[in-house]
């Protein structure tokens, strides 16, 4: 309600400190999970090598963290729940932010709203403890403790009881704090990092554990890696090792046959902190637009480092939101980082298809207890039951639609030996659909319309990107009315917009004219287009969004230009077709991201059917 009146003028008041505190704390504190990320920041920048945190009742009534990092002196207690006092930075030099805390803003917010007790230990120094409750600080006084910190945080918003009645269940704010310490634990794979559930009091219960990794920097990555994203994910993922202008980009990024329907497995850090940031997220969307459905989210964990001064992390109070220099580099640097580590992987597909091929093959248990005597059939019934079961290959190929096409010499002497070959040899077809083809150690199932489909497809994108782009002439070119701003970014981008196909020219005030629209695109509206580029201009996208509009056009192009399913194929045709996908980047998905082939080893074949 506005108690404002024209006739008595508001007075201005200077806030105390402890209604200060309680602010800040809003801004900085929002639930469990948020007190758990400062604390644990706090305790990495200390230079602690383990780090163990005890959580009771979703963190609302207990948060305890334990580290065995530098400490603090008896001296340092007092200063550390003053605000904006910290030992990170000196204040000469805001941009060069080295540390994850730095705004000396979290030990007084939580001192604010909850209970606080900090016990630390200095090399060199006595134990000293310190406790404060609702902004109102105790002496300090002397306390047992090896190296190290203990912050111990009881009744969080109890000085805010208003905060309490936004706060989730006790399981969904445990698992916003698991979270938190698992995306904290991907940064710092050298760190050890452990989380209790503490509720009820005892011992415990581990819920999260990330031992310290060891080795260089991919091994100890990959190795933290699996244990908090699974071994699925670091099977199925590649390499990422990007550089342009002095910012580097490292990580794990998933095969598109390995990708998930939410956007839950995507993790990105700048300069070691986990950020959420929209430039990031779109960049890695486009980078995997041309492999996944809208439908589909790709799997990554992507480290930016930079230059302290390239990147602002002072735009949030909790830091979880980033501000680039050079927002355009940095979003280059993402798309052709990972287009380029995905081209490199060739037609790889993930392991995981073929797990859940051979999961579906396998027949349920049906629970009756083996028949011991009945394992090892004599040779006259297994004869039998081979006549009865196995028909003739002539039989196949009327009834069926499965035959078996012999390799001629010719293709042997040209291709070699399965064994020299990633997808084998071409065996048979079933269906006029699926290509069987034989491995050194295994079979191949190849969906031959989804494969030539991508092999189509990159064929077009090649040329498009030998040739160019065919711009189409307007008979009358369109004027588009748009504001000043929207003119001034359009045509700053005109050059570029001019290589795939689109031509715009100034056309008086901020109006502009199209003259030329790409000529794969067909009919268009053009201004509907010039609006949706002027989006992508405006989110950092560039001339994305017009490049996604054609590749779009050529993917339908090369759906309808491939190899359909129900059409018979000579052994010439199939083993051409293998090998034209092992030479073929991105040939192990379609262009909707769906797997081209399916590989199964004859050890899981064997398995599959009692061999072994």
């Amino acid at each position: 309600m506005n108690t404002y009146s024209p006739n008595i003028r508001p007075q201005i008041r200077q806030l105390d400190d402890a209604a200060i505190n309680r602010i800040a704390a809003g801004e900085v504190v929002e639930r469990p999970a948020s007190a758990v990320k400062e604390l644990v920041e706090n305790a990495i920048d200390a230079g602690a090598r383990r780090i163990s945190v005890d959580v009771a009742d979703g963190g609302k009534t207990l948060i305890r963290v334990t580290d065995d990092g530098c400490g603090m002196t008896p001296e340092d207690l007092p200063l550390a729940l003053s605000r904006h006092a910290t030992s990170k930075i000196d204040g000469s030099d805001l941009l060069d932010i080295q540390s994850f805390g730095f705004r000396g803003e979290a030990l007084p917010s939580l001192g604010a709203v909850g209970r606080l007790t900090i016990q630390s230990r200095a090399e060199g120094h006595d134990g000293a403890e310190i406790a404060v409750a609702g902004g109102a600080a105790a002496p300090v006084r002397p306390a047992a403790l090896q190296r190290g910190t203990v912050i111990t945080l009881r009744d969080l918003f109890f000085a805010t009881p208003a905060r309490l009645k936004f706060l989730r269940s006790d399981r969904a704010e445990m698992q916003a704090v698991s979270e938190v310490l698992r995306r904290l634990a991907m940064a710092e794979p050298s760190i050890g990092f452990t989380l209790r559930d503490v509720t009820g009091g005892g011992e415990g219960r581990v819920t999260f554990r990330a031992d310290p990794e060891t080795g260089d920097l991919f091994e100890a990555l990959t190795g933290r890696l699996t244990q908090i994203m699974g071994r699925d994910f670091t099977d199925n993922a590649i390499r990422i090792e990007a550089e342009r202008e002095g910012i580097v980009m490292t990580g794990l990024a998933a095969l598109p046959t390995y990708s998930r329907g939410a956007a839950v497995a995507q993790h990105f850090f700048v300069n070691g902190r986990p950020v959420k940031d929209r430039l990031l997220i779109g960049a890695l969307r486009g980078a995997y637009a041309d492999f996944l459905s809208r439908d589909r989210h790709p799997a990554v964990a992507l480290f930016i480092d930079c230059d302290p001064r390239k990147v602002d992390v002072n735009v949030h109070p909790a830091k979880s939101e980033v501000r680039f220099r050079d927002p355009g580099l940095v979003r280059s640097l993402v798309v052709s980082g990972l287009k380029h580590a995905l081209a490199e992987a060739g037609h790889r597909a993930s392991s995981t298809v073929a797990e859940a091929t051979l999961g579906a093959m396998r027949p349920e248990p049906t629970g009756s207890p083996r028949i011991y005597q009945m394992d090892r059939p004599g040779p006259r019934a297994l004869r039998a039951a081979h006549a009865a079961q196995a028909p003739g290959f002539a039989e196949m190929e009327t009834v069926w639609s499965g035959r078996v096409e012999e390799v001629s010499p010719e293709t042997e002497e040209m291709h070699g030996p399965p064994e020299a070959l990633p997808l084998g040899a071409a065996r048979g077809q079933v269906h006029e659909n699926y290509i069987i083809a034989q491995t050194a150690d295994g079979m191949v199932i190849v969906d031959q319309h989804a494969a030539h489909e991508r092999l189509v497809y990159e064929t077009l994108k090649r040329q498009m990107a030998e040739r160019g782009v065919a711009a189409q002439s307007l008979l009358i070119p369109e004027v588009v009315d748009l504001s000043a701003s929207d003119c001034a970014l359009l045509l700053e981008a005109a050059e570029d917009l001019s290589r795939i196909g689109l031509t715009v020219e100034p056309f008086g005030g901020s109006a502009i004219a199209v003259r030329e629209t790409p000529a794969i695109l067909g009919e268009v509206n053009a201004q509907a287009l010039i609006r949706d580029v002027l989006d992508e201009l405006s989110d950092g996208g560039g001339v994305a969004r017009v490049q996604e509009k054609i590749e779009a056009i050529l993917s339908r192009v090369a759906c309808h230009g491939s190899i359909r399913s129900g059409r018979r194929m000579r052994a010439e045709e199939m083993n051409a077709l293998l090998r034209e996908m092992e030479a073929t980047p991105h040939s192990g998905q379609c262009n909707h991201g769906r797997p081209t082939y399916v590989e199964l080893k004859l050890s899981d074949i064997e398995r599959l059917f009692g061999r072994t």
